[in-house]
Order: structure tokens, then C-alpha cells, then sequence
């Protein structure tokens, strides 16, 4: 599997800026999807060459929930 990377940069506004790279064709939508569950409504979407090139496979999974114990 191809290597991707997320830069999530948060301004002194508190604006969220996420680059991704190494996620091919419209896969890098799934990482958009997720930070927007993540952070909330996407304000504005800037597709790079990356975006126009053949779809790599993206599979996003959500971390294993630990239990917590009471004391």
C-alpha cells in the first residue's frame, strides 16, 4: 500500500488546514471526509494534480476503543 500523508495545520484563529499527499484520484476525498468529521463544515477545497491522477486505494479505520476501568 502507497504511503499518505496528512499536514493538518490549526491557525491562532483556530481555522483547520489539511494537505494530503501520496493519495491519488479521488481517494483523497476519504481523508477529507474524516477531517470533516473531525473538525466540522469545509469552508473552501483547493484539488491539486494529485486529485486528476488514477485513484489509489484509501482505507481508513477507526482506532480500537479501549476500555476504561472504574475505581
Amino acid at each position: 500500500m502507497e504511503s499518505h500523508e496528512l499536514e493538518i495545520e490549526i491557525g491562532k484563529d483556530g481555522r483547520v488546514r489539511v494537505r494530503t499527499s501520496g493519495a491519488k484520484g479521488k481517494s483523497c476525498l476519504e481523508y477529507a471526509r474524516l477531517m470533516e468529521e473531525i473538525v466540522g463544515k469545509i469552508e473552501n477545497r483547493e484539488l491539486t494534480a494529485e486529485f486528476y491522477e488514477p485513484d489509489s486505494k484509501v482505507e481508513i479505520r477507526p482506532p480500537a476503543r479501549q476500555k476504561q476501568r472504574r475505581g
